[in-house]
């Protein structure tokens, strides 16, 4: 698979200075943590859910988490986790590619039971998404997850951690939290392949809820938590975990409070503005903002409910010509000693050791999501995947 794999090579090769690359199941960690991208959930308990799996992948999605926790009632785990091995079984008779699949599970126990009950078409999994994650509950998860790969003979099964309990949002306990949350996941580094953001949770534990005209780091107690999980967890040292951006709920008309937040003229200067006003009607200039602002605060991907949310996370995802350009300096072997230079596009300032691990994650994110040529513009990446 490869982000906009589902556009024509033609296409492609008009918009892309650089195109995304191949990855598999099999890829390395680094690869496939950066190239999550927006990650779809579906509710496990859905009829139809090899179809849609098969359906979003022909939409770009190349991630996606089956869920058997929140977005199901208690009452339907046994009969979506029966669901979940005839669905697996379609896929693996389908035979063809298909997203990382990761399912959502509720108790470490699920683990191995689930990994057993699919049988050979487990080699569909990618791993598994651990919610309410802390020290106390992580350790039993991520042995959970080895454990079910050992027993099974399995490919590689890989962990993704929620992060979202009420300790972690609370001052008097975030400090001790995070660094248990830390201590944990170093410990299993080679098995974590990101770290996701509950956002909806922490809202919960003050009874809030983000509007459609404000992201996360509108609700200033959100803002704070999201800072220092990337302060502890996500550092550019060598040390640091990818962290994935929060869901963003909206995906109908609201009634706004707001001007729309989405600039008129990149889409006047494409003959798009049919386009910006279809975005703005679905709340999704909103989300537009937030996924620039994850990127601003070190989170790479998103978390998504709606498919209508895949193609613009992607999109404002692709590096540009203009970021390619700096990055590509900024890590010339001849500039290993530093300095600072003027960039190529003579409007900044680019200081070679400071701006080192930004052009290193920037190199990152353009192998996975590819370089756009010069003149290409979000507006361009957006409508092409939206037209297939």
């Amino acid at each position: 698979m490869r982000h906009f794999g589902h556009i024509s090579p033609a296409v492609r090769k008009d918009l892309f200075h650089q195109e995304p690359v191949e990855f598999t199941a099999a890829s390395s960690a680094r690869i496939l943590a950066a190239a999550l991208g927006a990650t779809l959930y579906s509710p496990a308990t859905r009829p139809s859910l090899a179809a849609d799996v098969h359906k979003q992948a022909g939409r770009g999605v190349v991630s996606m988490v089956l869920c058997l926790e929140d977005s199901i009632s208690d009452a339907e785990v046994a009969d979506a986790e029966q669901n979940l091995v005839r669905q697996f079984a379609d896929l693996d008779a389908d035979g063809s590619e298909l997203p990382l699949l990761f399912i959502r599970v509720r108790t470490p126990e699920q683990i191995p039971d689930l990994v057993h009950r699919l049988g050979g078409s487990a080699r569909r999994l990618a791993g598994f998404v651990l919610p309410k994650f802390t020290e106390g509950r992580g350790t039993a998860f991520l042995d959970a997850v080895a454990q079910a790969e050992t027993e099974n003979g399995h490919q590689r099964l890989y962990a993704m951690p929620v992060l979202e309990t009420p300790d972690l949002l609370h001052l008097e306990s975030r400090v001790e939290t995070l660094a248990g949350i830390s201590r944990t996941v170093n410990r299993y580094r080679d098995r974590v392949l990101a770290l996701r953001l509950g956002v909806t949770d922490f809202c919960s534990v003050y009874g809030l809820r983000r509007t459609p005209d404000m992201t996360a780091y509108d609700v200033q107690i959100v803002a704070g938590v999201i800072a220092d999980v990337v302060n502890v967890l996500s550092r550019a040292d060598g040390t640091g975990f990818t962290v994935t951006g929060p869901v963003w709920e909206y995906f109908r008309s609201q009634q706004r409070l707001f001007k729309p937040q989405l600039r008129r003229s990149p889409f006047l200067e494409e003959g798009a503005e049919e386009l910006r006003t279809a975005l703005i009607e679905h709340d999704l200039d909103g989300l537009l903002r937030e996924i620039e602002l994850d990127r601003a605060n070190g989170l790479l991907g998103k978390t998504c409910i709606h498919p209508a949310h895949v193609t613009p996370v992607h999109a404002l995802s692709v590096v540009s010509h203009e970021e390619f350009s700096d990055a590509q300096d900024i890590l010339r072997p001849e500039r290993g000693g530093g300095g600072v230079m003027r960039s190529a596009y003579t409007n900044k300032m680019n200081e070679v050791k400071p701006h080192r691990a930004w052009a290193e994650r920037t190199m990152l994110r353009a192998e996975v999501f590819g370089v756009a040529k010069e003149q290409v513009g979000f507006v361009d990446l957006l409508t092409a995947g939206l037209q297939v």
